[in-house]
């Protein structure tokens, strides 16, 4: 079992002004798949208080960091640039898996500018805010994570299967 937390970007759930929908459904597939999800952390759409939060995960040994808002186009959207700014190492084949999975639904998908990478024993994980799009998304991925994860821990795998 790894651990995972949960980051929503979003001013107004941060202000109170609008509930998160999108970090507690995200922590709910997370449980379902066998993640033990230790927290939902909401920050507004700031670049270095996304930067802290991921930071902070990463610095707890947190295996999974997934984030849910701030991957769009909008001038505030700067998730996957806190991202990128905090990884030692980028995995971009995660988030073009997504977009590939999220475009036989919508042709939108591919606006979304997600990034995911490594810091240290870590990786983070961009999805969109909507909640659906965040769920639709983890899921096109989440089967393969463990593996990732398992190489990234150092726990003996063979890439050779599956």
């Amino acid at each position: 079992m790894f651990t995972a937390r949960v980051i929503t970007v979003s001013d107004r759930s941060f202000r109170g002004e609008r509930p998160d929908g999108g970090g507690p459904l995200v922590r709910r597939v997370l449980i379902d798949a066998g993640y033990d999800v230790d927290r939902i952390v909401i920050v507004p759409d700031e670049q270095e208080e996304i930067m802290a939060a991921l930071i902070a995960a990463a610095d707890a040994d947190v295996a999974l960091i997934v984030t849910t808002g701030g991957t769009g186009f909008s001038p505030r959207d700067v998730t996957p640039e806190a991202t990128v700014a905090v990884c030692q190492r980028l995995a971009p084949g995660i988030p073009e898996a997504m977009r590939a999975a999220s475009m036989a639904i919508t042709p939108r998908a591919m606006l979304s500018r997600a990034a995911a990478g490594i810091r240290d024993r870590s990786l983070i994980i961009n999805l969109p805010g909507s909640p659906k799009g965040a769920k639709e998304n983890l899921e096109a991925v989440l089967p393969t994570l463990e593996h990732g994860l398992e190489m990234l821990r150092g726990k003996p795998g063979d890439c050779a299967r599956g």
